[in-house]
């Protein structure tokens, strides 16, 4: 018998039973050795009647006696018996619908038995306990630690544990998968001894080396990958790829800020730049909380790129977020070209960056004129969307991309871009992500993360507010609305839905009008992502510029809108969101001078008291939230992992950060990177 052997020539069974074992992915040996046990089950501590508690799962060792069929006037039938522990009592064992028994027990047979022990009347009594022969050399199922399987309606974990005890000893052939140096640095125990354990444990301590070896594996195989894609993104070093960090011009940039930026900041920036003098295309991933200030991150060293000579490219999801980062970063950089014009202190050389603006919704013949600018290189600068990686848009020294909120971009669409001249590549999100999962979901990135906020932004207050309390709500917005304020609301849904599951959430068509009754002094505004991009971007300035006081809108307002005279935001069904898009959707106000208000509206009064929301009320930091999100709904949900191609982890935890360090710390190590 070997790994690669048929199951249907090692295993004594009816093809039904062969037929289910493929449809679970099982054909061979050693697919069936991998299949692993989901728990285990402890029942190694065998009693005697004396110390076996009641109503409790238990395991007694004894001999069997006076079995019979017994049946009832209904016509039902269930097997009699009893059993005598080591001490000499007994208790009466019943097993109903199980007339099998008779064939496999007889009186006078030694027995471990494991099932809940009750009292009926003064009797004690086991019922449909599991059972096996106490002459057996290694229990399979009581008297130890028994693994439980994942199962089938047909296929139980008895039954696997019988079947995968027939062939364990080909275990032995599995070849060794992590490198000597790793397991001996790791102190692991081989691959097959883990493997034997893992279905046949003798103890606890044991069990949890085996555990430990394959979740190393697990994590080790993943971080692996991640630093041969990184690998495989940088390429060969080219000489065009060295910028050289420009001190001097950074310092001048700092100094042009009408504020100091944060340390979170100046260190991330240096990252950024050290990367960039290496003259191998740099993969980072800068990540930070709502308002933490990535955009100024990334003109500082857009700043250092274009003082080098090269081109950037920065791409967003939205033609708003295009267009408001073409206005800031060209304002941002044209101001500080202007204060190195006036400025005494600082003796530095750089033209006026030239900035472009580029969308689907930007006229054909102004298109192709930005196109041409681009490719003879008289255009520093390009922000848009994914009009970016069309075909006709060529570069023709493009050094560095930013591409921002990157999950809302596929893989294809990032490579394009690379296409387009193998650059610098920064990805950056305000979606925070907990370390342990940006090391492992996003491991093909060195990482930087912005864990302070810049100025003295005051915190939001966040209430979980149920239907009830609605009316008092809308009168604290009307009193903030008199005092100039304005108003974000958010709804899960554009229109009614038909689905009747649905038809208690709120949508921003039927929103818009009931508050337009409910605020008949009020300028009410609509905005949703379905609306042609001119008609969102003219909604979004009308709003800004304080022509509307409440803004309706679907989720298409999380990300980058900035509006300092907007602070409340409102957000209906706030049970259908997880807290990072919460939080996301929060830092959509607090951004000016006035005490800021988030409101979170649950469809139905109980949900008003979800301890999930309720962490919103207390926590501010969109890091302690994720992790909080990452406990209660796991990785795929949050992050869309289980769309990226990351395997779904049977041993490892990405709770786990000493684990995640370790594993990378080996990959970096074996990868000598």
């Amino acid at each position: 018998m070997h790994l690669s052997t048929a199951l249907g020539k090692v295993l004594s069974t009816k093809q039904e039973y062969l037929d289910v074992l493929e449809s679970m992915g099982m054909k061979t040996v050693e697919d069936l050795l991998l299949y692993f046990p989901r728990g285990y089950e402890d029942l190694s501590d065998v009693r005697t009647l004396f110390d076996a508690p009641i109503n409790q799962k238990v395991t007694l060792q004894g001999t069997i006696d006076n079995l019979k069929l017994v049946r009832t006037r209904t016509k039902k039938q269930f097997v009699k018996g009893v059993f005598i522990d080591t001490e000499g009592a007994s208790a009466e064992v019943i097993w109903f619908n199980q007339t099998h028994i008779l064939r496999m027990l007889k009186n006078g047979d030694e027995v471990i038995l494991t099932g809940k022990l009750v009292e009926k009347g003064y009797k004690l009594q086991l019922q449909s306990p599991v059972f096996e022969s106490a002459g057996r050399d290694i229990p399979l199922h009581s008297g130890r630690i028994v693994p439980v399987y994942p199962q089938h309606e047909i296929i139980n974990s008895k039954w696997l544990r019988e079947k995968i005890n027939l062939v364990i000893d080909a275990s032995n052939e599995f070849v060794e998968s992590l490198p000597a140096s790793v397991i001996k640095e790791q102190k692991l125990i081989p691959k097959t001894e883990a493997i034997r354990i893992l279905h046949m444990p003798k103890d606890g301590e044991e069990l949890e080396a085996a555990k430990s070896r394959m979740a190393f594996e697990e994590m080790f195989n993943i971080q692996k990958q991640a630093l041969e894609r990184k690998q495989e993104w940088q390429g060969e070093t080219q000489e065009r790829l060295k910028m050289p960090m420009n001190v001097e011009l950074i310092k001048a940039f700092f100094a042009s800020l009408k504020f100091s930026p944060t340390g979170s900041q100046k260190i991330a920036i240096y990252e950024i730049l050290k990367d960039m003098e290496k003259g191998k295309a740099m993969s980072r991933l800068l990540e930070g909380d709502v308002g933490s200030g990535k955009t100024l991150v990334a003109t500082a060293v857009l700043a250092n790129v274009i003082m080098n000579g090269g081109q950037c490219a920065f791409m967003v999801p939205t033609e708003v977020l295009a267009r408001q980062h073409s206005e800031s970063i060209a304002k941002m950089l044209i101001g500080f070209k202007k204060f190195l014009e006036t400025s005494k202190e600082f003796n530095i050389d750089m033209h006026i960056p030239r900035v472009s603006y580029l969308t689907g919704s930007v006229p054909k013949t102004q298109a192709e004129e930005i196109k041409t600018k681009l490719a003879t290189g008289n255009i520093d600068l390009i922000i848009g969307t994914h009009a970016l990686i069309e075909e006709g848009v060529q570069f023709k020294d493009l050094r560095f991309v930013i591409v921002d909120e990157q999950h809302r971009f596929g893989v294809n669409q990032r490579q394009r871009l690379k296409d387009k001249g193998n650059p610098h590549f920064l990805s950056m999100t305000a979606t925070p992500i907990p370390r342990t999962l940006a090391l492992t979901g996003y491991g093909h990135h060195d990482l930087s993360v912005l864990l302070e906020k810049p100025g003295n932004r005051k915190p939001i207050e966040t209430k979980v507010v149920s239907p009830n309390d609605r009316k008092t709500v809308e009168g604290f917005i009307n009193h903030q609305i008199d005092e100039g304020r304005q108003v974000f609301v958010v709804c899960p849904l554009i229109k009614e839905s038909e689905n009747e599951d649905f038809a208690e959430i709120k949508n921003v068509t039927s929103e818009a009008a009931r508050l337009k009754e409910g605020f008949l002094s009020r300028n009410i505004a609509l905005l949703h992502g379905k609306m042609p991009p001119a008609e969102k971007e003219e909604v979004m300035r009308a709003f800004k510029d304080k022509k509307s006081d409440i803004l309706v809108s679907t989720s298409v307002i999380e990300v980058g809108i900035d509006v300092p005279n907007a602070s409340i935001i409102i957000i209906e069904g706030s049970e259908r969101f997880g807290l990072a898009q919460l939080h996301q959707f929060r830092g959509r106000v607090g951004r000016g001078d006035h005490k800021s208000y988030c409101f979170l509206f649950t469809t139905t009064t109980q949900q008003a008291k979800s301890p999930r929301l309720k962490a919103m009320e207390k926590h501010d930091s969109g890091f302690t939230l994720a992790e909080i999100d990452l406990k209660i709904r796991g990785p795929g949900e949050m992050y869309g992992f289980r769309q990226s191609g990351m395997p779904d982890l049977h041993f490892a935890s990405l709770l786990n950060p000493e684990l995640v360090v370790r594993a990378r710390q080996a990959a970096e190590e074996v990868l000598n990177v």
